[in-house]
């Protein structure tokens, strides 16, 4: 692999909290291979198969779930980091990991989870992937987590940029670990964060399609998709509409993944930066979209956000969602419902409600109906969405 000067080097990582022997059956991988592929085999990863992505527990239909949407992400953004020089195994490992903290239900849950425990600090889902990967997975005899390199758990503290306040969980890992909150990451995680964005715009669109809760014609409405649409009808004036939508999806992503590659070159060319250090010291972000498709990028989300997240078809569901997930949480905490033995966090009640948070965090979609069904009482959920 060919790196550039600012990319992130496993040679010259800065380890892992907890220091591990070179002997050992571990095979010819780095320290960034080796923290993706803890990643993949991790419990928290496969429960993704049964976590919301847009739509709650779509079994049996060809919806998104937050696996294949991390996987999506993980192509789109090892691509990127192939163009620009930057460390595919890292891309891939933060874009791999990047939701494993999303409570079941998706945002809706997570709203519901940071109401039951916000006496107690709240529950935030990037907070709890860095919980997970640091403290609650125990696959490994010497240490408690997954004891990821320091690039990687640097990478999804802050992709989204410097945490200036960060929440209880976050303030922990770093305590224990010291994360640089302040500053920038590398390209790697920034480049996988961009990546998440181009993924659940387009994918979105497509399930939203597919459920029928997005209309074509109101689709079209919104400049970007419209201009896709209509090259996509020059180019093949006999496509049927159904194939022209898997067409539109396609060409938006690499429209906006070639605007972030010509983008992101010319923001570290103007910066001129030449190694990863002066990335997190940039001050800015450097991967990202130029101002005009960004712009299209944030209309784009504003249409997503009202005629599908927030639409009429799924409101109620997310209500119900959160009526699971509220409902559960003041179970466990009233003693109704007993925790199963190994989620108590230490001493105190504080540690108690945290362990509930984590406990909750932790189950997918159907296991938390059928934990409310068979505790609380009956859940009311269509089978579509």
């Amino acid at each position: 692999m060919n790196l550039a000067s600012l990319a992130a080097h496993p040679s010259r990582s800065r380890g892992r909290r907890f220091t591990e022997p070179d002997s050992g059956p571990r095979g010819p991988r780095d320290a960034f291979q080796r923290d993706r592929d803890r990643i993949v085999h991790s419990g928290a990863f496969r429960r993704l198969r049964h976590k919301t992505q847009v739509f709650i527990a779509p079994d049996g239909d060809h919806f998104r779930v937050r696996l294949t949407h991390s996987i999506e992400v993980a192509q789109i953004g090892r691509t990127m980091a192939r163009v620009l020089g930057l460390n595919e195994d890292l891309t891939e490992a933060l874009s791999l990991a990047h939701d494993l903290g999303h409570p079941p239900f998706g945002h809706g849950g997570e709203e519901a989870l940071q109401q039951s425990l916000a006496d107690v600090g709240g529950f935030d889902h990037n907070a709890h992937t860095l919980r997970l990967v640091t403290a609650l997975e125990g696959v490994y005899p010497e240490f408690d987590g997954l004891n990821l390199s320091w690039e990687t758990l640097e990478g999804l503290a802050k992709h989204n940029g410097p945490v200036v306040s960060p929440s209880w969980a976050l303030a922990e890992a770093d305590s224990d670990f010291g994360l640089d909150l302040a500053t920038w990451p590398g390209l790697e995680a920034q480049v996988a964060a961009i990546a998440d964005d181009i993924a659940y715009d387009n994918h979105d669109i497509d399930d939203g399609l597919r459920s029928g809760i997005l209309i074509l014609d109101e689709l079209l409405e919104v400049p970007i998709v419209a201009r896709h649409w209509a090259a996509i009808g020059q180019r093949h004036p006999s496509l049927s509409t159904d194939r022209r939508q898997r067409a539109l999806v396609r060409d938006m992503i690499g429209t906006m993944v070639g605007d972030v590659l010509d983008e992101t070159r010319a923001r570290v060319a103007a910066a001129g930066v030449t190694t990863i250090d002066d990335v997190r010291l940039a001050g800015r972000q450097l991967a990202g979209f130029s101002p005009a498709v960004g712009a299209e990028e944030r209309e784009l989300k504003r249409f997503l956000y009202a005629r599908l997240y927030n639409s009429a078809a799924l409101t109620p569901i997310r209500i119900e969602a959160q009526r699971i997930v509220a409902d559960l949480a003041a179970a466990y905490r009233d003693g109704v419902a007993p925790l199963p033995p190994g989620w108590q966090r230490g001493e105190g009640e504080v540690a108690r409600l945290r362990g509930i948070g984590d406990f909750i965090a932790g189950m997918t979609d159907r296991f938390a109906i059928a934990q409310h069904e068979r505790l609380i009482g009956p859940v009311t959920l269509p089978d579509r969405f």
